[in-house]
């Protein structure tokens, strides 16, 4: 049985249909990347997985329990944990206040602060520092850090990489690197392909709300990918694969 199984889902934004019949699966210990032109449904997606925003139709199915009408804080306890686009942390707070918000909010576990420092070194030396006062790099890995602090089963990231330096994303996905290889299940909306092909078991990629490919990442080449990213009709056509 999936972890999670998204039943034909639609997401709206007032007349704008931003989510289209979208139906996918992740496994338990599986790392999936969703990629996609801006404007493509990604965020839309992940919020709607989350509960940060309702579903027009269809079904989401957590561990064999429907969600679909559950709130975002019932589903944090279920172990659902989204790292937003632009980090939203709490400015005025020290990264570890930061960090404690999300400590009682989730499921008994085994992250605690001393484990987030230690899988965001660059966290460590800086426990102490108001979020306001971070580089992007130090406050993505904050806000990566604080989801993992609900103990979640499930990790939604958008954007990890949007607006940081290369060597900063080495950093991130450094760490993120070990949460792969520590079981964590995780759906990834990437912009930088070859990092999403990088660490990803497979890429589902969308285009106007639909996910037009999906394939395991060790077969799916860049062209091809990038094609169903622009919406090249020799994408679309199951007979051209």
């Amino acid at each position: 049985m999936s972890l999670l199984a998204v039943e034909s889902l639609d997401a709206r934004h007032g007349l704008l249909q931003a989510v289209r019949e979208v139906s996918l699966s992740l496994q338990e210990g599986e790392t999936v990347a969703l990629v996609g032109a801006n404007g493509a449904g990604k965020t839309t997606l992940l919020r709607t997985i989350a509960g940060a925003h309702r579903p027009a139709a269809g079904r989401l199915i957590f561990d064999g329990t429907d969600i679909t009408a559950i709130p975002a804080h019932r589903r944090v306890r279920l172990g659902i944990a989204l790292v937003p686009e632009g980090r939203r942390l709490f400015p005025g707070l020290t990264v570890e206040e930061n960090l404690l918000t999300a400590g009682g909010r989730g499921r008994p576990g085994l992250w605690t602060v001393n484990r987030v420092l230690e899988a965001f070194p660059l966290l460590a030396p800086l426990r102490q520092q108001r979020a306001a006062t971070l580089s992007g790099g130090q406050q993505q890995a904050a806000a990566i850090g604080r989801a993992l602090m609900s103990n979640p089963r499930l990790l939604l990231l958008d954007e990890v990489s949007l607006g940081l330096a290369p060597i900063v994303v080495d950093s991130v996905y450094a760490s993120l690197r070990l949460l792969i290889e520590n079981g964590a299940t995780i759906l990834l909306v990437e912009q930088d392909l070859a990092r999403a092909m990088g660490v990803a078991a497979r890429i589902l990629c969308m285009l106007e709300g639909r996910i037009v490919l999906e394939g395991a990442a060790r077969e799916l080449t860049r062209e091809r990918i990038t094609a169903a990213y622009f919406g090249l009709s020799r994408a679309a056509d199951p007979a051209s694969s």
